[in-house]
């Protein structure tokens, strides 16, 4: 450890001083001489299973008398973590998504972070939209990291094609048409044609020029681009029943029936590599994604590049992050505090230099060096400053199941509408209408509170 030998471990973690966190990728946690278990509980993908890994082994090295154990979830993760409430054997911290953070926190099984605002500086001190209050003063935590929705590129399909790369800043941002007009160029069957050239084999696609991504995360950002959001201002009701919210709907589904540049879901199947693997294998020339994508994108092998959303009108993107929460049942509730602390700090853990997490404070969207502290690597390209630095300091907006009320009935609702609109088979507007109904029937119940002022 670091830092000036007056301050005991916990006082280093509170200001944020000087751990060192530099193990590598994979390591295992280390033994300690006391036999107490601290458990958390996570999901992702192999390499963030790696990353969060290697932040416990080293808050681990800080730690004499607990043993931190990773309980790595891929698969069922909410289903496994319910299974955990009901049995009274929950884990001291971990992921937990959105709706199922709020309903744990009412039912009293969440710690409230907000009495530990002024102990722990680094934890009241976030951004604004990345903190989870489900009552006025009542916070059940906050983002683990924030994130945003951006779009990657593979570089050679560019070269290749003539296509132009993405726009790097939202200033440049692409209108839908261009967006449609690069895509065309980056489509090709196995014979070299495009969509748009006579004898195209839409069986037998060699590239697709990007994806039609129905997930509300990734279309959220057109949304709002287009003037209008999920909910009117009081959250009561839906506006996916707009002409505007019609319209972006409509140009997604375009992009795999009409202009045939992105695969359907029958053409993708069930059992479709990453979108980092398609993009290395050149299956692929660009697609909307989380930046946390970042971390598998920047290693597999090949040249890469990230650029702002198409935009409907005002460039807008979303801002995201589940919340990570320590369980009220917990023994351990200073660990988990500390826990709490050092895994959100860029100069602690490497998870945020690897490419999977972005900062939660300002300073590291607004301030040379401690940007360069996280962005100054391999994992981030040239134009990251402007893509998604500047992207999502100037041009985002926090997603809407982050602080709807009732959002596991209402996300479960959205998304089984938009399964039905993407197989291109039924009209995008009545289906929209038939959603409308059922949200304004009493399931749009308000939205939580924000962060105080």
């Amino acid at each position: 450890m670091t830092g000036s030998p007056n301050l005991s471990r916990r006082d280093v973690l509170k200001i944020g001083g000087g751990l060192a966190a530099t193990v590598g990728i994979g390591g295992s946690l280390a033994a300690c001489s006391g036999g107490n278990e601290f458990e958390y509980m996570f999901w992702g993908s192999t390499g963030e299973q790696d990353a969060i890994e290697a932040m416990l082994s080293s808050f681990q090295d800080t730690q004499e008398q607990l043993t931190i154990k990773p309980v790595y979830t891929p698969a069922d993760y909410d289903t496994k973590l319910n299974a955990l409430v009901a049995s009274g054997n929950v884990p001291d911290l971990g992921y937990v998504q959105p709706a199922m953070a709020y309903r744990l926190a009412e039912q009293g099984k969440l710690l409230d972070l907000a009495p530990y605002f002024d102990e722990y500086p680094s934890l009241g001190q976030r951004l604004p939209g990345s903190y989870f209050y489900w009552d006025e003063g009542k916070c059940l935590g906050t983002q683990g990291a924030n994130e945003t929705v951006i779009t990657f590129y593979n570089r050679a399909a560019f070269a290749e094609t003539g296509a132009q790369p993405p726009p790097a800043s939202a200033a440049e941002a692409w209108d839908w048409d261009t967006y449609v007009e690069n895509a065309y160029l980056l489509t090709a069957d196995q014979s070299g044609r495009r969509p748009d050239e006579a004898g195209f084999d839409p069986a037998q696609v060699a590239r697709f020029g990007t994806l039609a991504s129905m997930w509300s995360g990734a279309w959220y950002g057109l949304l709002l681009s287009a003037g209008v959001d999920v909910v009117d201002s009081s959250g009561t009701r839906t506006m996916l029943d707009s002409p505007e919210a019609i319209d972006m709907f409509q140009k997604l589904i375009d992009l795999m029936y009409e202009h045939r540049v992105a695969p359907s879901p029958s053409q993708l199947g069930n059992n479709a590599p990453s979108m980092a693997v398609q993009l290395a294998s050149g299956r692929l020339g660009m697609a909307v994604d989380g930046q946390w994508a970042l971390l598998d994108v920047s290693q597999a092998g090949f040249d890469f590049g990230v650029g702002v959303l198409p935009s409907l009108g005002t460039p807008k993107t979303t801002a995201m992050g589940g919340p990570t929460a320590i369980f009220a049942d917990t023994e351990y509730v200073e660990q988990a505090l500390e826990l709490y602390a050092f895994q959100s700090d860029p100069d602690q853990v490497d998870l945020f230099s690897s490419g999977l997490w972005m900062p939660l404070e300002e300073k590291y969207y607004t301030d040379p060096e401690a940007i360069a502290s996280w962005t100054d690597n391999d994992a981030h390209p040239p134009e990251y400053k402007t893509a998604v630095i500047d992207y999502t300091l100037e041009n985002s907006q926090t997603y809407f199941t982050q602080k709807l009320r009732n959002i596991e009935e209402i996300d479960r609702l959205i998304t089984a509408t938009t399964e039905r609109i993407q197989t291109g088979e039924e009209d995008v507007a009545t289906v929209m209408g038939e959603l409308a109904a059922q949200l304004n029937d009493g399931m749009l119940q308000g939205v939580y509170p924000s962060a105080p002022q």
